[in-house]
This record gives structure tokens, C-alpha cells and sequence, in this order.
């Protein structure tokens, strides 16, 4: 029998780090492990974007509905119900989990935990949420392993992790399946909103201050001076919306803005999109950034996290020299008038994706970091060992 891993994740929606597991979790089945995705929510949620993605897909997926905060009663009868199902090792997507079963020691734990970090948020000094990224520092310590997505992460990562403890695995992508599902048409209201606008210009991400995007309703203000039938559309939800929403009436563009909230259907908004804009400050490495390429959409990108190394310093796409809305306006409007410097970046972006960024080779890099994760766990575990 395959090694059983489990896979805890507590989602607000499907997004990068969704997408990277659910690929992730179908590529381990296929290699003979046994993997199992835990799916955290509040008490409240019948199911979960994650949870519906995965069953569609035929991936095994366990809801786990519990009260939110720091619930570490909850997170010991996780531990148990891991124990008693045979899991040999713990996989962590997410400062929620590693916080609730990385703070236990792993005498207590019992069964070895890695995680996989795929980006840095930085809250507020004394905030409750700078809070966690204290405990999520300190439990990161007690892991036995941990991925960045990125080779630039390491400049965020603490400095006290032993580094033969950390390895890098960029994201991969399933890109035959992700082609078959840009077919899939979008509803309402996308149709009604793309068919009224050209161009139309796309967000993705989290309403959150780090993606950026009250400098791209900025920069889309300024577009529609010179282009005033075109678009804008931001897929996603957060603390930020109400802050979001208040800008574009402020702007006066509220009626060619469209924030929809969460979407299972980003292959198919991207294949209809003129252009992906990425403002973000910072990024590990986006799921929805390789998604574009692999679909021959124009990209504008900040210059952060892995970015730069996966449009090829700029082959792929259009890096931002900064993110002040004049330069992410001028930016799109580069791919809008120049038809040869746009075809140019798609082709190389598309070539830049097959060769280095498929979800068999994530999967791959993944079996060897388990292995020598368990080889090490082992050797830790035998007497005289610290």
C-alpha cells in the first residue's frame, strides 16, 4: 500500500494554493499513495469550493467543520482521527494548520508534519493577525519539513529554520485539463458584462491589501480616458471589498467594474480576458500567473516573489517597473496597441510553462521530499538522537 498523507487546508475559495493541492493530491494517486484532503470550516458551511473542485474531480476529500480561532481542542481530535486512520504524514497548506498541529511537539504528535508555504502576508504590527504569524513562525520550527514555492521566499523565510529542512517546488500545472476547462462556458454575469466592454482587463487574487488592487481600479480609471468601453473585472473576496467597492464609485467606474466575489471558472474568464493584471507586493509563486501563460493570455505583472524568474525577466510577459497606477495603465495599453511585442511574450510564456511548470514534475519533487523527510523523521527518532 501507497504512504498515506494527509492534507489539511482550511480554503477561503479556489485559488492558487486550492488549485496547487487538488493537482497536486490527483498526480499522487496516479504515482500509488494514498492521499487524503482535510477540509477545515466554520460550522456553518454545508460545502466548501475546494470540496465541490474535488469530488467533480474524483479526488478524496474529508469536510472538518469546527469553531474558528486558535480551537486546539478541535485540532487534537484531528490528530486522533489521523492517528486511528493510519496517516504516516502530515501536510500542511496554510498558517491555520500549521499553527494548530505544528505547535504540538511531534513526541506528541506522533506522526511527522511538513508544510507547504505559498506566500508571505504582513500584518500590522500587534494586530491579531501578526499574532498568528508569530505562532506560525514558531510552529514552522517544530515541522520536519518545509516547501517554499519559491527560490526568492528564502529572503522572508526565518532565519532560525535549519535550512537542509526547506526545499523549493515550484507549483505545477495539469495544463491538458486546464485547457479542456477554459471551455467551459461562464454564465452570467460575465457574458452580459464582457460582451458590453472591450477591453476587458482581469484581476485574481484575494480582496486583500497585498494583490494590489486598488492601484489597478487606479490604473483602470486611467485606461478608460483612452479606452472608454473597456472593462474591469476582479475575481475574488475578502476584508478589502467594501474599501474596493468605495473606490470605484469614488472614481466614477463603478458601472464597468465587476466584482463577482469567489468564481470556479477562472480557465474560462481568462480565455475571455484581453489581459491578467498582477499588482501584487508580494507573491510566491501564482497559480493563476502560469494559467494565463499556459492559455496564451497577455500578463502584467509587479516584479515580486518568483514572478520575474517564470516571465523570464520580462520574455513571457510585461514586468512592472513599479506599481503606481500611471505605469500599470501604460503597461496594459503596451499590449493593447503593439500586436508583435504581444504575440512575442505569448509564445515564449506558453514554452516557458510546458517546459518547467507541469504538476507531474511537482509531484515528483514532492515524493522525494517525503521520502527523505520519513528517512530523517527515523534517524531522529532512534535512541541517543536529539
Amino acid at each position: 500500500m501507497g504512504l498515506k498523507i494527509l492534507h489539511l487546508i482550511d480554503s477561503g475559495g479556489l485559488y492558487g494554493a486550492e488549485k496547487m493541492l487538488l493537482s497536486l493530491v490527483k498526480e499522487q494517486v496516479q504515482q500509488g499513495l494514498q492521499p487524503m484532503i482535510l477540509s477545515a470550516g466554520e460550522l456553518e458551511i454545508d460545502e466548501k469550493p475546494l470540496e465541490a473542485e474535488a469530488r467533480r474531480k474524483g479526488l478524496p476529500v474529508t469536510p472538518w467543520r469546527m469553531k474558528p480561532g486558535l480551537n486546539l481542542k478541535e485540532s487534537w481530535k484531528i490528530l486522533v482521527w489521523a492517528r486511528e486512520h493510519g496517516y504516516k504524514l502530515l501536510h500542511s497548506h496554510g498558517f491555520k494548520f500549521n499553527v494548530l498541529l505544528g505547535i504540538f511537539p511531534k513526541w506528541v504528535r506522533r506522526i511527522p508534519m511538513v508544510s507547504t508555504l505559498h506566500g508571505y502576508v504582513h500584518a500590522p504590527r500587534f494586530s491579531k493577525l501578526w499574532l498568528y504569524e508569530r505562532l506560525d513562525h514558531f510552529a514552522i520550527r517544530r515541522m520536519q519539513g518545509v516547501v517554499l514555492v519559491a527560490d526568492s521566499m528564502k529572503k522572508e523565510f526565518p532565519k532560525s529554520i535549519a535550512s537542509d529542512r526547506i526545499r523549493v517546488i515550484p507549483n505545477g500545472l495539469n495544463i491538458a485539463e486546464l485547457q479542456e476547462f477554459s471551455s467551459a462556458p461562464l454564465g452570467e454575469p460575465f457574458t452580459s458584462f464582457i460582451d458590453a466592454h472591450e477591453p476587458v482587463v482581469l484581476g485574481v487574487g484575494r480582496l486583500s491589501r497585498e494583490k494590489g488592487f486598488d492601484r489597478l481600479i487606479k490604473a483602470f480609471s486611467e485606461l478608460k480616458q483612452k479606452y472608454p468601453n473597456s472593462g474591469l473585472i476582479i475575481v475574488g473576496e475578502g476584508a478589502f471589498r467594501s474599501q474596493f467597492e468605495a473606490l470605484t464609485e469614488q472614481l466614477d467606474v463603478k458601472g464597468d467594474v465587476l466584482m463577482p466575489g469567489y468564481c470556479d471558472k477562472v480557465p474560462s474568464l481568462l480565455k475571455c480576458s484581453t489581459v491578467l493584471v498582477m499588482p501584487s507586493l508580494t507573491e510566491g509563486l501564482p497559480i493563476t500567473l502560469l494559467e494565463a501563460m499556459a492559455l496564451r493570455v497577455p500578463v502584467v505583472a509587479s516584479a515580486v516573489g518568483e514572478i520575474p524568474r517564470v516571465l523570464g525577466n520580462g520574455e513571457g510577459g510585461l514586468l512592472l517597473s513599479d506599481v503606481e497606477p500611471t505605469t500599470i495603465s501604460r503597461a496594459i495599453e503596451q499590449f493593447l496597441t503593439d500586436k508583435d511585442f504581444s504575440s512575442s511574450k505569448l509564445l515564449r510564456g506558453y514554452g516557458a510553462v510546458i517546459r518547467n511548470y507541469s504538476s507531474q514534475a511537482m509531484a515528483d519533487a514532492y515524493l522525494a521530499f517525503y521520502k527523505r523527510t520519513l528517512d530523517t523523521s527515523l534517524i531522529s527518532n532512534q535512541p541517543g538522537s536529539s
